[in-house]
């Protein structure tokens, strides 16, 4: 997936794309020359998760490293030195790179320096037997946002190119704290509010599960690199569903936390100054165990001490206890949305919903149905607060060197023939309900819909709350189970559907995704045609097929209030260990 270009090509292209040439051939001179793959399977081979086993770039102890998915087993193996932190990076980072090769994930590769910081944490626990930190000698990948000192951020746009970071953001001076090896960064879509990923400088990031679907976005290369198991535990960031839906799409956890939870300062953003739906970071690995030992270690290092915005709470065990759900050892209730009243599920999402709540009753639990509350309102709400400039932000950024505003995520031919991969055929592209990006709004109308959006926040609280009288259990439901999108990853261009996701982040709900089964096309049959609530619902309904999606991982999200970040984490332990059992049974 590397970009090569001959000196005469370049020298003809306009100043931002021979700009977006050097940074490809930057990323490729960065890496290993015995780290390529001698022949990569373009052409008939969609899924690619069985590359790093056959290729024969990895030794049978790098992929037994690779191949851990508890990051709670990686880190106990570092501290006990039974493996040092200079061959787990070098596993890790030998796969990432594998990954790239065949998904386009990375952005940024810096071997030496995190090799370097890998030594240094093996000498220390040889010298004094004691770790740095909780998250020592783990290698940690980040989403292209989060500054590093030296490295240049782009962010998805040719502005970015050449502009180097005098310091760390906030996150990745913790992560240091904490012992950890920051070692690749991952591509992100221009203007970060697509859930895809495709920019100009870097191109398009694939779904190992079938490259011709996307992984999602923004942090959709943080979802295409885990999938592979090229990182143990990765860093991204959602504003309407970016951590959820490449997690989702890739069969993978996260947590989505509340505004404010964990440390945001210093990373680079789009819609810099929009605060009434806040950005917010966090975890997604191939285990619950990483989002864990994420969560404790960063706010254990009391980020608030170095962001003004970040919340001064400690990790609170009680929380983590359930100690406002009725505690451990106590059944839950839990409410099942089965359809959000905007667009209907395709069936393995449906199903999946069925397998959780026959899982949970028969781990003792209680299952009830969701009745959805003011949804389009708070759409409508949620959407014209995030195009309240008229698109000034994106345009402005792309004015810097030139490049166009990206306006749609279809494949074009030319695409395709640079990637050397055949995508599925474009269907028609689906219109957001909101429709139009709006003039700029004035700063009245703007605190308007602020005011619109607390009275919302207000209104679903209290609906959540009336839930007591139909629990049974004496408290208001615990837990929301939903799709975090209506279908699994979708051909290139059409993921046109996040309210599930961004209901969380306009209500500012703490919310997990949880991966629960593959599509099945035996089981997974098409439904007969229901009564459509528009015209995206119409076509999202006609955009399943069985054969496309074949074993596309399906993933939930569970979604609780507002700063239960340890509560819905323990939640999630019960459901994701409830679907185990029941597996098992």
């Amino acid at each position: 997936m590397f970009g090569e270009s001959s000196h005469s090509e370049t020298v003809q292209l306009p100043k931002w794309r021979r700009l977006c040439a050097q940074k490809q051939k930057s990323l490729h001179d960065s890496v290993p020359s015995d780290w390529f793959i001698p022949r990569l399977p373009l052409q008939g081979h969609p899924n690619v998760l069985d590359v790093p086993e056959k290729c024969g770039l990895l030794t049978e102890r790098e992929l037994m490293i690779t191949e851990t998915t508890d990051v709670g087993l990686i880190l106990a193996k570092l501290r006990a030195a039974e493996w040092s932190s200079v061959e787990t990076t070098t596993a890790f980072y030998k796969r990432a790179v594998l990954a790239h090769q065949l998904t386009n994930c990375l952005t940024e590769i810096f071997v030496d320096s995190a090799l370097e910081r890998a030594r240094h944490l093996d000498d220390v626990l040889r010298n004094t037997g004691k770790p740095v930190g909780p998250l020592h000698g783990l290698p940690v990948s980040l989403k292209d946002q989060f500054t590093m000192k030296g490295l240049e951020t782009v962010m998805g746009y040719v502005s970015g190119i050449g502009k180097y970071a005098d310091k760390d953001s906030v996150i990745v001076e913790i992560l240091y704290r904490c012992g950890a090896v920051p070692f690749v960064r991952t591509n992100v879509p221009q203007t970060l509010m697509w859930g895809e990923t495709f920019n100009n400088v870097f191109g398009r990031t694939l779904n190992p599960y079938n490259r011709s679907l996307t992984p999602g976005g923004s942090s959709g290369g943080e979802g295409a690199l885990l999938a592979m198991k090229g990182s143990p535990l990765g860093v991204g960031t959602d504003i309407g569903g970016s951590l959820r839906i490449p997690s989702a799409f890739c069969g993978l956890y996260t947590l989505r936390p509340s505004y404010a939870r964990l440390p945001y300062y210093g990373a680079a953003n789009a819609l810099n100054g929009q605060e009434s739906i806040s950005s917010v970071l966090g975890p997604m690995a191939n285990s619950l165990s990483g989002l864990k030992e994420f969560m404790t270690a960063i706010i254990g290092a009391k980020p608030w001490d170095l962001d003004p915005v970040n919340i001064r709470k400690p990790w609170n065990e009680e929380e983590w206890n359930l100690s406002e759900h009725g505690g451990i050892g106590g059944h839950l209730c839990f409410a099942i949305m089965w359809d959000n009243g905007v667009v209907r599920p395709h069936p393995p999402l449906i199903r999946a919903m069925q397998m959780t709540k026959e899982a949970l009753e028969k781990a003792g639990h209680r299952v009830i149905d969701w009745e959805c509350h003011r949804h389009i309102e708070i759409y409508k709400n949620a959407e014209t607060i995030f195009v309240a400039d008229g698109s000034h932000d994106y345009m402005t950024e792309c004015e810097k060197s030139g490049e166009p505003l990206i306006r749609t995520m279809v494949p074009s031919e030319d695409e395709e023939a640079a990637v050397g991969y055949e995508f599925e055929p474009p269907y028609p592209f689906v219109k957001a309900l909101v429709g139009d990006s709006p003039e700029h709004l004035k700063a009245y109308e703007l605190w308007k819909l602020h005011e619109e959006k607390r009275e919302l926040r207000k209104s679903h609280l209290d609906h959540w709350q009336s839930t007591v009288s139909r629990t049974g259990t004496g408290r208001p439901v615990d837990a929301i189970i939903s799709p975090a999108v209506a279908y699994t990853a979708v051909p290139h261009g059409l993921n046109t559907d996040s309210f599930y996701t961004t209901l969380c982040n306009a209500m500012d709900y703490t919310t997990s995704v949880f991966p629960v089964t593959r599509v099945d096309p035996k089981v997974d049959i098409p439904k007969e045609p229901h009564e459509f609530y528009n015209h995206e619902d119409e076509a999202i309904y006609k955009l399943y097929r069985t054969d496309l999606f074949d074993g596309c991982p399906v993933g939930l999200q569970l979604i609780g209030k507002t700063l239960e970040e340890e509560a819905v984490m323990r939640m999630t332990f019960i459901v994701d260990d409830a679907l185990k059992q029941s597996i098992v049974g």
